[in-house]
């Protein structure tokens, strides 16, 4: 249950953030904005970090596989994408996209097990909840 409610959290401050972002982008620019919201999240994680003991920072280059670092880049890549989807569809249609292409790759990603995820078994119910969704952009949009 408390994955639940942290997953709905999740999407709230990620909608919230992205209206955030782009109004702060209207008034300055999309790097400004993408710095700041990169800036910020770091001086969280430090207080953190902090707060919860400190532990080795060095495992970092321990990893065995390297790319898997690349998420702080992606995390620039992801703050670009969503402020500018915000800003040329609007919130609710720039979520629901978000939303559905994260779907989409999350199950690819678990269909073949891809980065190490544990494999699972395609199901047509999910590919038809997939399609019902991707139904609910074509709905929502339709004027």
């Amino acid at each position: 249950m408390i994955g639940w409610l942290i997953a709905l959290i999740s999407g709230a401050l990620m909608s919230i953030q992205g209206v955030f972002n782009t109004e702060v982008t209207k008034q300055t620019s999309i790097w400004v904005a993408n710095g700041w919201v990169q800036l910020t999240a770091l001086l969280v994680c430090l207080i953190g970090w902090f707060v919860t003991g400190r532990p080795a920072v060095n495992g970092l280059w321990q990893m065995d596989q390297k790319y898997m670092l690349l998420g702080g880049v992606m995390g620039a890549g992801i703050t670009w994408t969503v402020i500018q989807s915000m800003d040329k569809l609007g919130p609710a249609k720039a979520v629901m996209v978000i939303v559905v292409s994260q779907l989409f790759v999350a199950y690819l990603i678990e269909i073949f097990g891809i980065f190490g995820v544990e494999k699972v078994a395609f199901q047509w119910k999910k590919a038809l909840g997939m399609a019902l969704a991707v139904a609910g952009i074509i709905l929502f949009k339709w004027e």
